[in-house]
Protein backbone atom coordinates (compact mmCIF):
# COMPACT_ATOMS: atom_id res chain seq x y z
CA UNK A 1 0.00 0.00 0.00
CA UNK A 2 1.14 3.20 -0.68
CA UNK A 3 1.49 6.42 1.53
CA UNK A 4 -2.31 7.71 0.52
CA UNK A 5 -3.42 4.18 0.57
CA UNK A 6 -2.90 4.58 4.07
CA UNK A 7 -3.91 7.79 4.73
CA UNK A 8 -7.29 7.60 3.42
CA UNK A 9 -7.12 4.36 5.80
CA UNK A 10 -6.73 6.24 8.58
CA UNK A 11 -8.51 9.65 7.63
CA UNK A 12 -12.05 8.47 8.05
CA UNK A 13 -11.99 7.04 11.14
CA UNK A 14 -9.92 9.74 13.01
CA UNK A 15 -12.10 12.42 12.04
CA UNK A 16 -14.95 9.93 13.63
CA UNK A 17 -13.24 9.81 16.35
CA UNK A 18 -12.48 13.30 16.81
CA UNK A 19 -16.09 14.67 16.09
CA UNK A 20 -17.31 11.79 18.84
CA UNK A 21 -14.80 13.32 21.32
CA UNK A 22 -16.10 16.62 20.03
CA UNK A 23 -19.63 16.28 20.61
CA UNK A 24 -18.94 14.22 23.91
CA UNK A 25 -17.47 16.91 25.16
CA UNK A 26 -20.38 18.91 24.71
CA UNK A 27 -23.03 16.73 25.43
CA UNK A 28 -21.10 16.76 29.16
CA UNK A 29 -19.84 19.95 29.28
CA UNK A 30 -21.49 22.23 27.06
CA UNK A 31 -23.88 25.24 27.48
CA UNK A 32 -26.83 23.16 27.40
CA UNK A 33 -24.85 19.70 28.38
CA UNK A 34 -25.44 17.16 31.12
CA UNK A 35 -23.28 19.44 34.17
CA UNK A 36 -25.38 22.47 33.00
CA UNK A 37 -28.53 20.56 33.50
CA UNK A 38 -27.78 19.61 36.69
CA UNK A 39 -26.78 23.29 38.20
CA UNK A 40 -29.78 24.31 36.69
CA UNK A 41 -31.92 21.54 38.61
CA UNK A 42 -29.89 22.47 41.40
CA UNK A 43 -30.91 26.13 41.24
CA UNK A 44 -34.43 25.55 40.79
CA UNK A 45 -34.79 23.88 43.76
CA UNK A 46 -32.96 26.52 46.10
CA UNK A 47 -35.45 28.96 44.38
CA UNK A 48 -38.36 26.85 44.63
CA UNK A 49 -37.30 26.94 48.60
CA UNK A 50 -36.23 30.81 48.82
CA UNK A 51 -39.94 31.24 47.29
CA UNK A 52 -41.85 29.03 50.04
CA UNK A 53 -40.07 30.20 52.77
CA UNK A 54 -41.05 34.27 51.78
CA UNK A 55 -44.49 32.99 50.30
CA UNK A 56 -44.86 31.45 54.39
CA UNK A 57 -43.77 35.56 55.36
CA UNK A 58 -45.50 37.17 53.56
CA UNK A 59 -48.65 35.07 55.10
CA UNK A 60 -47.45 36.27 58.56
CA UNK A 61 -47.48 39.68 57.68
CA UNK A 62 -50.91 39.61 55.77
CA UNK A 63 -52.11 37.89 59.23
CA UNK A 64 -50.43 40.76 61.37
CA UNK A 65 -51.61 43.26 58.92
CA UNK A 66 -55.32 42.25 58.54
CA UNK A 67 -55.50 42.19 62.82
CA UNK A 68 -55.10 46.34 61.88
CA UNK A 69 -57.45 47.13 59.56
CA UNK A 70 -60.65 49.46 60.69
CA UNK A 71 -63.28 46.52 60.14
CA UNK A 72 -61.08 44.14 62.24
CA UNK A 73 -58.90 46.10 64.88
CA UNK A 74 -57.48 44.18 67.36
CA UNK A 75 -56.84 46.20 70.38
CA UNK A 76 -52.97 44.42 71.08
CA UNK A 77 -51.99 44.64 67.85
CA UNK A 78 -52.52 48.19 67.91
CA UNK A 79 -51.13 49.15 71.23
CA UNK A 80 -48.06 47.02 69.82
CA UNK A 81 -47.74 48.72 67.31
CA UNK A 82 -47.71 52.48 68.97
CA UNK A 83 -45.33 51.26 71.32
CA UNK A 84 -42.98 49.94 68.81
CA UNK A 85 -43.49 53.47 66.82
CA UNK A 86 -43.85 55.84 69.55
CA UNK A 87 -40.70 53.80 71.19
CA UNK A 88 -42.94 53.77 74.74
CA UNK A 89 -43.33 51.65 77.60
CA UNK A 90 -44.63 51.70 81.10
CA UNK A 91 -42.23 52.24 83.90
CA UNK A 92 -40.83 49.15 85.63
CA UNK A 93 -42.10 46.98 82.38
CA UNK A 94 -39.24 45.23 80.59
CA UNK A 95 -39.38 45.00 77.02
CA UNK A 96 -37.75 42.72 74.91
CA UNK A 97 -37.40 43.29 71.28
CA UNK A 98 -36.36 40.73 68.87
CA UNK A 99 -35.55 42.21 65.79
CA UNK A 100 -33.15 44.43 67.56
CA UNK A 101 -34.20 47.89 66.56
CA UNK A 102 -35.25 49.87 69.56
CA UNK A 103 -32.76 48.93 72.40
CA UNK A 104 -34.33 51.38 74.52
CA UNK A 105 -38.04 52.47 75.19
CA UNK A 106 -38.58 55.37 76.72
CA UNK A 107 -41.28 55.34 79.76
CA UNK A 108 -44.93 56.34 79.53
CA UNK A 109 -45.42 59.71 81.90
Amino acid sequence: MNLTGRLNHILGPLIALLLMIYFGYHIVQGERGLFSWMRLRQKITESQEHLSKIQSEKETLERRVSLLRPDSLDPDMLEERARKILNWGHPGEVIIYDDGVNPSPKALE
